[in-house]
């Protein structure tokens, strides 16, 4: 393919010819590596929850002198925070998070905070304690280095059933959406087509879990909303081949000439190219977030780009080879036919509408032999017609 062949199926002025069916095991192949790959990761490895899964502390005061993250990890490693996440907002904001605090330095460290389940008190009130003097000593040690006052500095505890919560409901909210689409697929297509689509939104959610996993990238609320996110638009793509497939099939004389499984290659290759440039154009703004977005958007837009890239990938290369499959398998199951010998052999697989088309090109064939053998029989000759007698 040349470069102006390629710049035409890429704006859609021609419609490609690629063997997708055809290499289907290829397809397979490569997803069962990066799902093992995937499962390994999450059973070995393990997720990296946030603080809101696993409990901790949010630290967030003014600043006021030119500090750095860097400077705020170095003071938060001094008193044995080294895991500490720093972020500087609009450049005078500080935010932490890190490890949780004791609830007595968390509320004597916050007159003023929200601190759940900490209450307020003065800095004064646990001097007898040797975590609570520790803590105080690290929440002087970033007053002093932001140029703010000690009770500017704000602690938030935060623990871990609010994380338990969420992910109870959104795994209820995604069992609950995924029997829905199945049967809404099974209604508007055919059962064969809503197994092809749950088998490629399974695909989605375990490799993308499984990249968390094995990167270590830490899984916030925002990751549960993104993967969720991604299931609808890796619905959507595969939606849309699917109603091309229909479409295709729908026609007796595409299906006689072709089969079913080659008219599917054809309805991928009529759709491929919108499902790449669909893709494109969301991936694009994605990726815009994940290179200058804050630490929350990269989260989510991290999730967000692995999900829609996976999500293109499995409505192509997944979905339609899993429908043939399930198509080829009916087929392979149907009623043996028995020969005039006895031997059994089974009976081919004719797709929808092939064999009254069969039938009534047979019919047209007799009805035109009849009318050719009662125009002209062998062994007679036409008699010339009769001449009138002149009266």
């Amino acid at each position: 393919m040349n470069t102006r062949e390629f710049l035409d199926v890429y704006r859609g002025y021609r419609i490609p010819h690629f063997k997708l069916i055809e290499h289907r095991n290829w397809w397979f192949g490569f997803s069962a590596v990066l799902i093992v790959l995937s499962l390994f990761g999450i059973f070995v490895r393990g997720f990296n929850f946030s603080i809101d899964f696993e409990g901790g502390a949010r630290i967030s005061y003014p600043l006021r002198t030119a500090v750095t993250v860097q400077d705020v990890e170095a003071t938060m490693s001094r008193f044995g925070y080294t895991d500490a996440e720093v972020q500087i907002v609009g450049g005078d904001t500080v935010q932490i998070r890190s490890a949780s605090l004791s609830n007595a330095a968390a509320a004597s460290a916050t007159p003023s905070a929200t601190a759940s389940p900490g209450t307020s008190a003065s800095p004064g009130a646990t001097e007898g304690s040797t975590s609570t003097d520790a803590t105080t000593g690290l929440l002087t040690a970033l007053a002093q280095q932001a140029g703010v006052a000690y009770t500017d500095i704000s602690v938030e505890s935060i623990g871990p059933t609010w994380g338990k919560e969420i992910s109870q409901k959104a795994l209820r909210g995604l069992v609950v959406v995924l029997v829905a689409i199945t049967l809404y697929i099974a209604f508007r297509f055919e059962w064969t087509m809503a197994a092809g689509a749950m088998v490629a939104l399974v695909h989605d959610v375990t490799i993308t879990a499984g990249v968390y996993a094995l990167t270590g990238k830490e899984v916030t609320p925002e990751t549960v909303i993104a993967i969720l996110t991604i299931l609808g638009f890796s619905l959507y793509d595969t939606v849309v081949i699917y109603d091309k497939i229909k479409e295709n099939t729908g026609s007796p004389a595409l299906l006689a000439r072709m089969g079913y499984t080659k008219v599917v290659d054809l309805s991928l290759n009529q759709t491929v190219m919108r499902s790449v440039n669909t893709s494109l154009v969301v991936l694009l703004p994605i990726l815009s977030l994940l290179l200058f977005g804050g630490e929350t958007l990269k989260n989510f837009a991290f999730a967000m780009f692995i999900g829609v890239a996976i999500g293109a990938y499995s409505s192509i290369f997944i979905a339609a080879p899993i429908l043939t499959v399930l198509k080829e398998r009916q087929g392979a199951g149907a009623a043996p036919q028995r020969t005039r010998g006895g031997v059994q052999r089974p009976k081919a697989a004719v797709p929808v509408g092939a064999g009254e088309m069969a039938a009534t090109s047979d019919q047209a064939a007799k009805r035109a032999t009849a009318k050719q053998g009662a125009r002209s029989r062998p062994g007679q000759k036409r008699r010339p017609p009769a001449k009138r007698k002149r009266r």
